[in-house]
């Protein structure tokens, strides 16, 4: 297949070019930089610009016979989110639609959409699955939703065929090293978790510890960035052997703890985790846990990465090659 990646130099995009130019797949990869990272990029062409960019789709679309596009380009910190709701909406619908346009245009009919499981917003019951009412409590959950609204509506209007995927906790890095996990902030747990093992930050904070959880910490779901890039591809080619728009949920199916995560960085770092308690975030549930069963049956996807340590070390050791560690 030949894909279009756009945010194809961000985390999970970097990794998701990387495995399909592996597996023997042609890729362009469409990144503005403002928060991605060029040397992420290891496969594939690499064109800088925005999917705001209508002409420059054009020209990349009338150059190339994409099988697929998939979309990682969105912002996705829920706390700026609250503060900057323009900037949500305005790059993650908006941008949105001036890329979902220039598919319709050039007859691109298969599009795989990063989503979240920040479109369930507070959950009613746990594990999670894709029937669960979907209330985001924030402009990032929102926007992320009004995009799968927009999706269905396109399938409708002109058949453009989608999977939306909703992430639970991405984490971990490229098995060998080669590339991983680099936001500026960092607001994701694991590597905030690394950076204080390694003395790069003087200490995590845990934001509330008196949850109805076993140590009062709260629970959340963490999938491998590898096993996500594979159900992003077992998606794609579903959906180019003719398979119609589908909803999954790309969760490991169990819960660690804020605590039993920094015990098991303990071990595998063999550092200690400075630890700070303080209060709780508004908006924090105490427990997301997906369940992935629709995925496991319907994409035949199996998590193989998705060992909390495994993830961790894989991490560490990304982290630790940068750093010096």
């Amino acid at each position: 297949m030949k894909v279009l990646v756009v945010g194809g130099a961000g985390y999970i995009g970097s990794h998701m070019v990387l495995m399909l130019s592996e597996r023997g797949h042609e890729v362009v990869v469409l990144d503005d930089l403002s928060t991605g990272h060029r040397e992420a990029v290891l496969a594939g062409e690499f064109v800088e610009g925005s999917m705001a960019d209508a002409q420059l789709l054009d020209r990349l679309f009338a150059a190339h016979r994409f099988d697929g596009v998939m979309h990682f380009a969105s912002y996705i910190q829920v706390g700026e989110s609250v503060l900057a709701p323009a900037k949500y909406y305005r790059n993650n619908v908006a941008n949105t639609l001036v890329l979902l346009d220039a598919m319709v245009r050039h007859g691109v009919r298969h599009f795989i959409f990063s989503s979240t499981a920040a479109v369930y917003g507070e959950p009613l019951r746990v594990p999670i699955d894709e029937t669960h009412p979907c209330a985001p409590i924030n402009p990032y959950g929102r926007s992320k939703r009004m995009v799968e609204e927009i999706l269905a509506d396109y399938n409708r209007a002109h058949g453009l065929k989608s999977v939306c995927l909703r992430y639970f906790n991405a984490a971990g890095a490229d098995p060998q090293g080669r590339i991983g996990e680099l936001h500026e902030p960092e607001t994701h747990l694991i590597p905030l978790v690394l950076q204080a093992a390694a003395g790069r930050r003087p200490h995590l904070t845990v934001f509330g510890t008196d949850y109805s959880t076993r140590d009062g910490t709260c629970i959340r779901d963490y999938i491998h960035v590898v096993d996500l890039c594979s159900a992003h591809l077992l998606a794609l080619e579903r959906l180019v052997q003719g398979a119609g728009s589908a909803v999954y949920n790309l969760g490991h199916g169990k819960g660690f703890s804020i605590r039993k995560v920094v015990a098991a960085a303990e071990r595998v770092t063999g550092r200690p985790v400075p630890v700070v308690e303080g209060p709780r975030r508004e908006g924090d549930p105490a427990i997301l846990i997906a369940s992935p069963e629709r995925a496991l049956r319907e994409l035949r996807w199996r998590p193989e990465r998705s060992d909390l340590e495994r993830i961790i070390a894989d991490a560490w050791a990304f982290h630790a090659r940068r750093w010096n560690a």
